[in-house]
């Protein structure tokens, strides 16, 4: 069986993409290692986990427990689920520091998202990682990305070459389509806090969606389409591009995750069941 890191903020990651692929894994046999900033147990971003939050009566004391669009955004049953259990499990309340992390022993590297800024910045930005993502894919580990997690390889530079490590590869990640649509309803449901779907803003001066996830991945790349996104006619494709079905243990319909080799990306959290077996599967 296979060891896998998984490095997570502090706090606001999103619950289904750790917990539904720590479950997937573990169920199967791999052993996980997690790794937060701090060194202590990490706490998922609670609107994603609750759903409360995000609907325009979110601040009236009676009415705010009553989510509307935050049970089609929140983690569905099986996510919360598996986020209630990870939570108890030894390896969770026990993570290393990102600094104390190593590849040593390791199979594979998986790295999950999030989109709140307040905590998933540090995670992105944060050097130490992204020098870990490039030390993986030097050994030629399995690395695995979803959402903004594919945003922290994009922006792991390899010093040998001066490129992303994901330049030649093909990925896909959060499109935009997925991120604009959340971002517009929540802008308008969570009016005091309009950008928080957004972790990264445009500037002034910049096209709508330039600092979305998909357009900064993509710059990233050899070639715009070395990004996949599921394509008109495919099978299921409908289903996949919905935005509002999820996959689960036993149907990878909803789901797109792309392989390419020791790499595998996926979308967002619908994606999460289907994302961490093609994982496993690739794990000795």
């Amino acid at each position: 069986m296979g060891t896998v890191l998984i490095p997570i903020p502090d706090r606001d990651f999103d619950p289904t993409e750790v917990a539904v692929s720590w479950r997937v894994l573990t169920d199967n046999g791999h052993r996980v290692i997690f790794a937060t900033e701090s060194g202590t147990p990490g706490v998922a971003d609670d609107i994603m986990v609750t759903g409360r939050g995000l609907d325009i009566w979110s601040a009236m004391p009676v009415l705010r427990s009553i989510p509307l669009v935050g049970m089609a955004l929140r983690a569905n049953k099986n996510g919360r689920a598996a986020y209630a259990a990870m939570v108890k499990s030894g390896e969770y309340q026990h993570p290393v520091s990102w600094r104390a992390a190593t590849l040593d022993g390791v199979d594979a590297l998986l790295l999950p998202g999030g989109h709140r800024a307040r905590g998933m910045r540090s995670y992105i930005d944060s050097d130490i990682l992204q020098r870990l993502v490039v030390d993986a894919f030097a050994r030629n580990l399995i690395v695995a990305a979803i959402c903004h997690g594919v945003l922290l390889a994009a922006r792991s530079v390899d010093p040998g070459t001066g490129r992303s490590v994901l330049y030649g590869r093909k990925t896909t990640a959060l499109t935009w389509a997925m991120e604009r649509l959340a971002w517009r309803l929540t802008r308008i449901t969570r009016f005091w806090d309009p950008d928080y779907y957004r972790t990264y803003s445009e500037e002034p001066g910049q096209p709508g969606g330039y600092m979305s996830v998909q357009s900064e991945v993509t710059r990233a790349l050899k070639e715009p389409t070395d990004f996949r996104d599921v394509e008109r006619g495919a099978e299921h494709a409908r289903l996949k591009s919905s935005g509002m079905a999820r996959d689960t243990a036993t149907d990878s319909r909803p789901a797109f995750v792309v392989d390419d080799g020791n790499y595998i990306s996926a979308r967002w959290p619908g994606d999460t069941h289907t994302f961490a077996r093609a994982v496993s599967d690739k794990l000795p």
